[in-house]
């Protein structure tokens, strides 16, 4: 059985999920070495270092690995080269990196010039690397333009080949879902009504004043609708969430984090419709796990949601009051065979094999 040596400093959310598919799904001999998922910063500076002092502390006979898989707030460069320093270390090992986002394409409400230091570890982290995945095509295209814009900063160096390389060696896999749970409980469809759900983080990337603006317009137009909004807050969350709350009290059926799946789920079930305004989004998992649960996507036609999603489930700029108000006004849940028809590829069943074939080839 292959030994899988899994470095991932910020084990916590979308990253924490993706390693316990994994787990479940892949056959391997797994090592952990984890950190819980807070200070991003400090964690792309200095986790490759702890990572090399704890395996320093292994029995030179248990630091053999046949994989190593980091996620992007490794700085793979440091660590490839503290590592072989380690007597016992596996030099042959396949070293394999997993970006689930990519520094460049990162939104930043403030300009932090020190940004650029956390791109350059993506960017050095990628060459240091034997086999690069992106969970998106999106997420791959926008990290190439953005080493092309890194490299034109040297004017007096010119590189022929190094993004030639990268590229030859990354490919597209999404990150596999568990649909079990989402299945079993779709079965209960609950909503008698139009029933539009809004599942992101709440913060001003994900454009959340766009969203609230088109369900003022149905108020204002007395269309009837329900309201769900999920995800997780932060101290500094945009204002309009808590104008929300008093605007929408006569259609909310829900308003704020869950803390527990199947809570989530639940709340899911409910819905006919699940919107998103992002104007970032590397994925977009909760989308999906909507849509499994029966809710049709009305999504912008940007980002990564055309490689999702048919045509038919985006709309143009300017174009969601419209679209917003027909899906209402039709009141048409998908139908459980059309949301395993839209989903199902993002399955962990679907993706198996791929991420054997990845990290094993």
């Amino acid at each position: 059985m292959k030994k899988i040596l899994v470095l991932e400093p910020y084990f916590g959310g979308s990253h924490k999920n993706f390693l316990e598919g994994l787990r479940r799904n892949v056959e391997a001999d797994y090592t952990m070495l984890t950190l819980p998922a807070r200070k991003w910063k400090m964690r792309m500076q200095l986790s490759a270092q702890w990572f090399v002092e704890q395996l320093a502390s292994f029995a030179c006979e248990e630091r053999r690995f046949d994989v190593v898989l980091c996620s992007t707030f490794v700085d793979v460069a440091v660590f490839r080269a503290l590592v072989g320093k380690l007597d016992g270390w596996n030099d042959a090992a396949k070293i394999c990196l997993y970006y689930h986002e990519n520094q460049f394409a990162y939104p930043s409400r403030v300009k932090d010039p020190s940004l650029y230091h956390f791109t350059s570890i993506n960017f050095n982290s990628a060459l240091a690397a034997d086999s690069i995945a992106f969970n998106s095509e999106f997420n791959r295209s926008s990290f190439m333009a953005g080493c092309a814009r890194y490299l034109k900063f040297a004017s007096d160096m010119k590189f022929e080949f190094i993004l030639q390389d990268i590229v030859a060696k990354s490919v597209v896999v999404s990150p596999g879902i568990e649909f079990s749970k989402i299945d079993e409980a779709a079965r209960n469809e609950k909503s008698t009504l139009s029933t539009i759900v809004w599942n992101h983080r709440w913060e001003h990337d994900k454009n959340p004043e766009a969203f609230f603006e088109a369900l003022l317009g149905l108020q204002k137009k007395k269309i009837d609708f329900r309201l769900i909004v999920l995800g997780q807050s932060f101290r500094q969350s945009p204002d309009c969430f808590a104008a929300a709350e008093i605007h929408f009290k006569k259609e909310l059926i829900h308003f704020g984090f869950v803390d527990s799946y199947e809570s989530y789920i639940e709340q899911l079930t409910k819905g006919t419709i699940v919107v998103s305004t992002s104007n970032h989004e590397f994925y977009g998992i909760s989308i999906i796990e909507a849509v499994r649960a029966g809710c049709r996507p009305l999504l912008p036609n940007r980002l990564s949601y055309p490689e999702l999603f048919p045509q038919e489930y985006l709309y143009e700029e300017g174009g969601l009051p419209e679209e917003l108000e027909r899906l209402v006004v039709a009141d048409r849940r998908l139908g459980p065979e059309s949301s395993v028809e839209l989903t199902e590829r993002f399955s962990w069943r679907a993706l198996t094999a791929r991420y054997q074939a990845w990290l094993f080839s």
